[in-house]
């Protein structure tokens, strides 16, 4: 299984890749000499006829270097950590996205991308030194055994957790375990004084991949999709059926800041959208045979309109969906041109546990163009292209950013599209600067709104379970409660600099309205949230007016820009 995993160096998928090894060349020599095929077709590995004396030659001074230093050198050296050095400086010669993930690292990097993990099913955070569960997985270990939004963990295990300044990562690691091991968690139920003690079988606790689907209006369906993980493919089905029941004409998918996962995740979604035999993607390298990813017989939804929203942190298999879509003019891509993430990874795991994410391929779209950036110069410049691109594209609104790649190529109604340097949406809407000034975005990402937000929750939680949907919810709460609390949470210098701030009455609607969405997240967890907000997103609405006018036809039928 490929991966086409970009800049944001999530979690890997240890199912998949999990049979492959990769050995640095010591290694391979070693495989050699001792006649053992693990996964590698050698043959292939060694193509270039290199010399093994020559090989092993080339690790006896490395190793001697090390040795050398750490029997020699003026001070103490960590033994591991040179090599581990030696291996990232390797590295740093090949392109950004192949890269080392230490063996303490792996286990993490896989559970994104597996799409799970085992424990009980909370989510939590902490005030006044306390452990609070904020989220409770539904029909998970925890809610089975009665635990609720509200209540306040005391001791896990044999360990006091309340009142003892415990990291949080601390309590992670204590409430995961081995799938069916037992928990024992001490808490204090939100309704009553009194502790309750309960014993908990760990399970496979979800973490979903699709992070929202709701109708947005009566015919237009929304999915946001945060990554391509195992289990993304079948959340995506599995909404995209409710949506449809539900009256469904038209589709917008948001991967705007997904970072990318598994190829054929995006693929299997394209084939939910496109026509049966309709090539979605194909992979090519040196030492890789081209390979074609088609549609093949995924039929939820071929006929309504389809807009794909992007954005510059959609990379990778984000980029493969916004690409196939357009490459077959079957919807619109909306939004700001995407990162710019052509390579094919795999993930190959070491003797000691640790792994090496290597580019093995390219990636083509329907069209046949890459949409690579170049990265020639290093990875220092190729990071800081990225920074430019953002400062002077997005923050300034707007959509001159160079492309690499200046052969014209078509879409399926002729259209002139160019690589190079990310898709190029249809329909471009710039960052919305205005609203999220730096003094907004300290207010909404303090721990004073945070704070405000679940002690409303708690105060009012009797009141709030009455409402029967988010509907209710999003007519009848009025949020200005929320913002005087922070207020009040304020001393008398930052309120003064707060007031400032609100005085603007954008700036008010805005902050008042994320704080409400925040506390919908706590009552309806994430389709909460996005239904608080989606209206408030320029790119959402420039979206659906363009689905429900001529325009929309106009942009996937013309000749050429």
């Amino acid at each position: 299984m490929q991966l086409t995993l970009p800049i944001f160096f999530k979690k890997m998928d240890g199912k998949q890749l999990g049979g492959f090894k990769v050995w640095m060349p010591l290694f391979f020599s070693i495989v050699m000499v001792g006649g053992m095929a693990l996964g590698f077709n050698l043959r292939d590995t060694l193509r270039g006829k290199r010399d093994i004396q020559a090989v092993i030659e080339r690790n006896d001074r490395l190793e001697q270097i090390i040795d050398l230093i750490n029997e020699k050198y003026v001070d103490s050296v960590d033994k591991d950590a040179l090599y581990q050095d030696a291996i990232e400086g390797i590295l740093s010669h090949l392109d950004p996205h192949t890269n080392y993930i230490a063996a303490d690292e792996l286990e993490e990097v896989n559970e994104d991308l597996d799409g799970s993990f085992y424990g009980i099913g909370v989510g939590f955070d902490v005030f006044d030194d306390t452990i609070n569960v904020t989220s409770v997985i539904p029909d998970g270990p925890a809610a089975k055994a009665g635990i609720v939004t509200g209540s306040k963990l005391i001791r896990v295990g044999d360990s006091v957790v309340a009142g003892v300044k415990m990291p949080s990562d601390n309590v992670i690691r204590m409430l995961k375990g081995k799938l069916n091991t037992q928990v024992t968690v001490q808490l204090i139920e939100p309704t009553a004084n009194a502790t309750k003690t309960i014993k908990i079988a760990r399970g496979e606790i979800p973490i979903y991949s699709v992070v929202a689907d709701l109708m947005l209006d009566n015919k237009t369906g929304y999915i946001k999709i945060n990554r391509f993980s195992a289990t993304t493919y079948d959340e995506f089905a599995k909404a995209l059926l409710g949506l449809v029941k539900s009256g469904m004409e038209q589709l917008v998918i948001d991967v705007r800041q997904n970072p990318g996962g598994y190829l054929t995740a995006a693929q299997y979604i394209a084939d939910e959208l496109l026509a049966d035999d309709k090539l979605v993607v194909y992979t090519q390298g040196i030492h890789e045979k081209r390979k074609d990813y088609k549609t093949n017989g995924r039929h939820g939804f071929e006929k309504g309109k389809v807009a794909i929203l992007i954005d510059e942190g959609a990379a990778s298999a984000s980029e493969i969906l916004a690409g196939a879509v357009q490459d077959w003019d079957r919807g619109i891509v909306v939004g700001r041109r995407s990162y710019g993430k052509g390579l094919v990874q795999e993930q190959y795991e070491m003797n000691d546990g640790a792994a090496i994410r290597l580019t093995i391929a390219k990636y083509y779209i329907p069209s046949g163009r890459s949409i690579q950036r170049p990265y020639e110069k290093g990875r220092d410049a190729y990071a800081e292209d990225f920074i430019t691109r953002f400062q002077h594209d997005v923050l300034q609104g707007n959509d001159s950013a160079f492309s690499a790649d200046t052969t014209k190529y078509y879409t399926a109604n002729k259209r002139v599209v160019y690589g190079g340097g990310g898709i190029k949406p249809d329909v471009y809407v710039p960052f919305d600067t205005a609203r999220i000034t730096p003094g907004i975005s300290n207010m909404l990402y303090s721990d004073d709104a945070r704070r405000v937000v679940w002690d409303y929750y708690m105060s009012h939680r009797a009141e709030l379970l009455q409402y029967k949907n988010i509907a209710a919810f999003n007519t009848s709460f009025k949020c200005d409660e929320l913002v005087n609390g922070f207020m009040k949470r304020q001393d008398a210098v930052f309120r003064r600099a707060v007031e400032r701030v609100l005085r603007n009455k954008t700036n008010y609607n805005y902050f008042c309205l994320q704080l409400k969405a925040q506390l919908a997240r706590i009552l309806y967890r994430n389709n909460g949230y996005y239904a608080i907000t989606v209206w408030d997103d320029n790119v959402i609405r420039k979206t659906v007016e363009i689905m429900n006018s001529p325009q929309y036809s106009a942009i996937i039928g013309r000749q050429g820009f």
